[in-house]
């Protein structure tokens, strides 16, 4: 963890002393207060994503067993159900609570270690909740978009949940030497970037502006997610 924060840090001041310009026909979006510098940041991204991660993550989809990545998967899914467990009964809800306590037993048991799935077939569905969720849940606004180098789309608050992530994340425990907790890091980060490589087609073949694109929908999906599946009515705009 320390070591990412100070990679982050380099990054952002790296950043900061050049800010992107806005595209032709720009309209400001107030979500977006920092876009000049979100979009630099967005920029520094996707060439780093084009020349090394994306590259990467083919590989791994192509060439790598699928027994293994499903394996993986499964594996750090299993670490992330304890903490999923405990985000439920911050968010005051003890039935997907006790799902994930479920899923944690049965999968570390019977999947032998959380390298298979067998949770899933009886019926305890797999969630995924963050720091960024709970606190969203309990009220906390979104605040800016906020576009983190390396980590990608994000919001003052979600910012704020990825550091908490990372101090609470099971793998800290797991893995305590910080070479294995970086390439358990690393694993979980390729497996995420492959499941995008259609998306990202799709995304850059329906924007005309890729950056608004993928904040838009970022956005839309995290808000789903705070208020699981079901969000309220956005507030009406004055003319």
């Amino acid at each position: 963890m320390p070591y990412l924060l100070k990679l982050l840090s380099i990054c952002c001041l790296a950043l900061a002393t050049g800010c992107a310009s806005l595209p032709a026909g720009h309209v400001s979006d107030e979500r977006d207060p920092w876009e000049r510098y979100n979009r630099a940041v967005f920029e520094f991204n996707d060439n780093v994503d084009r020349a090394v991660i994306k590259p990467v993550a083919e590989v791994y989809r192509d060439y790598v067993p699928n027994i293994v990545q499903t394996g993986l998967r499964n594996f750090f899914g299993n670490l992330r159900d304890v903490i999923i467990s405990v985000h439920q009964l911050l968010q005051a809800k003890p039935g997907e609570a006790a799902t994930a306590v479920g899923r944690v037993l049965v999968n570390t048991t019977l999947g032998v270690l959380g390298l298979a799935d067998p949770a899933s077939g009886m019926g305890l569905a797999k969630t995924n909740e963050d720091f960024g969720q709970t606190f969203g849940r309990w009220g906390v606004g979104p605040g800016p978009y906020f576009v983190l180098p390396l980590l990608g789309p994000s919001t003052v608050r979600d910012t704020v949940g990825t550091v908490a992530d990372f101090s609470f994340d099971p793998i800290g425990s797991v893995f305590e030497e910080s070479a294995a907790r970086n390439i358990a890091y690393g694993l979980i980060a390729i497996d995420r970037r492959k499941d995008l490589l259609d998306a990202q087609s799709t995304i850059e073949a329906l924007s005309f502006d890729r950056y608004s694109g993928v904040r838009d929908a970022w956005l839309a999906r995290r808000r789903s997610l705070v208020y699981d599946g079901d969000p309220p009515p956005l507030p009406m705009k004055e003319d």
